[in-house]
């Protein structure tokens, strides 16, 4: 883990936000690759979930919402964990992470647990008291209860049926950490998907599976995750089941992405607090309901540090160490990196006239600074699957070296082809 986090630090995947004053905790900042990998994320996710799908659609909805929706949820009531504090050293501790009941630090004793929210307030306004107060969404998913109807009328689905959503989510955790693992401002991806009562549990296995196949289609070793039920023990109240998909991280087993059947909760709780119709008329078999809903939640982060886990790789090669990251290349930031052998104009010239004709086809990079050994290097730390050299023979044959990261093979590639062979290795 240490070795990773040096890497997307030095490399440019992810930074502690604010760093030159001392950082914040559990808020990261996102580097140039690190963008482009939550990017390349983010898409690949919404291509799965919405755009090759006929029954989801997409919104967009307000990290400020209505206070009332925070209230109708449950959220101000019970969107809490408990809080303990070492009397010694006044270090604060969520209870359920202890194994014992002094401070994990030098032993102190430690006050009694309280319930602590994990919503952020803020105000609306220009005056601070408690009818201004608003909160900052911990989750996306109320956005697209509270829009059920609006998304309903408009585009006349019938369920089953889903609301995916990628945005913001703030939750301020009493001991955020393992990087980017447990965060306080973080990204979430989620679906709500309505259907029939008689089916929600169809549908609950029905994602569960969908979801544990769309991590191996990222490149995820499939050894390293796994689907684990929900205990009735630790079930929420309102939930019929639930199944999270886990990988076995440095620090242990845990969740990458929870699929819960939520029942009708959530719909029922802002209809009786709203005053408003959230029913469903079914016209076919003349049957008004409130439809019960399964919901696959991820967050990008999360994802993020999974691929960077599950890719990083140190290999002896020729006597040296390598470390690459073997990222797919669907998420990668750099498919095709084109280095000239050399400075010298003429290299340069043709190596960036490659660079710009594979640009609108591919993720691509020049770099020509320093040797071609240590370009390589790099190119294998951000998990470049392939690399083209310009040298000096290119000039007479028109052709190009291009390079397995993977295999480390070297072949020989007519510059006019160089798009072809990348297509079929990239497709």
């Amino acid at each position: 883990m240490e070795k990773l986090v040096s890497l997307a630090k030095r490399r440019g995947f992810f930074f502690q936000s604010s760093e030159i004053y001392g950082g914040i905790q559990g808020i990261y900042d996102y580097g140039p690759l690190g963008v482009v990998l939550r990017n390349n994320v983010k898409r690949a996710w919404w291509r799965t979930m919405v755009e090759l799908r006929d029954d989801v659609v997409g919104l967009d909805a307000g990290i400020i919402m209505n206070p009332k929706v925070w209230e109708a949820s449950g959220h101000v009531q019970n969107f809490t964990d408990p809080l303990v504090e070492c009397k010694k050293c006044h270090r604060r501790y969520r209870a359920d992470e202890l194994t014992s009941d002094r401070c994990p630090l030098d032993g102190g004793e430690l006050t009694d647990a309280r319930r602590f929210n994990l919503m952020f307030k803020t105000f609306i306004g220009p005056v601070e008291d408690s009818s201004t107060q608003v909160y900052l969404r911990p989750e996306t998913a109320q956005g697209i209860f509270v829009n059920f109807a609006n998304v309903l009328n408009s585009t006349r689905m019938r369920p089953p049926f889903g609301i995916a959503q990628i945005g913001k989510a703030f939750r301020n955790e009493i001991t955020p950490g393992n990087s980017i693992f447990r965060l306080r401002e973080f990204e979430q991806m989620e679906l709500e998907y309505f259907v029939p009562p008689a089916e929600e549990m169809k549908w609950l296995d029905y994602w569960k599976d969908q979801r544990f196949e769309f991590y191996q289609s990222l490149g995820i070793r499939k050894e390293n995750l796994r689907l684990r039920a929900h205990e009735k023990d630790e079930l929420a109240h309102y939930a019929r089941g639930a199944f999270d998909v886990e990988y076995s991280f440095p620090f242990g087993w845990s969740e990458l992405e929870g699929i819960a059947a939520r029942g009708d909760y959530d719909l029922s709780a802002h209809q009786r607090a709203s005053g408003r119709d959230l029913t469903y008329f079914d016209d076919l078999i003349r049957e008004r309901y409130i439809p019960h809903v399964v919901e696959p939640s991820a967050g990008v982060d999360r994802t993020m540090l999974t691929l960077l886990i599950d890719a990083y790789h140190e290999e002896e090669v020729r006597g040296e160490q390598r470390v690459v990251l073997k990222l797919h290349h669907s998420v990668t930031p750099v498919q095709v990196a084109i280095l000239p052998l050399s400075r010298k104009d003429e290299l340069t010239t043709l190596a960036k006239k490659v660079e710009h004709e594979l640009r609108p086809y591919f993720r691509t990079e020049y770099d020509d600074t320093q040797s071609i050994g240590k370009r390589y290097r790099r190119q294998d730390e951000i998990g470049t699957p392939f690399a083209i050299t310009i040298d000096f023979e290119s000039l007479n044959d028109n052709a190009a070296t291009l390079r397995s990261r993977d295999e480390m093979t070297q072949v020989r590639v007519p510059l006019a082809q160089l798009r072809g062979a990348l297509v079929d290795h990239l497709r």
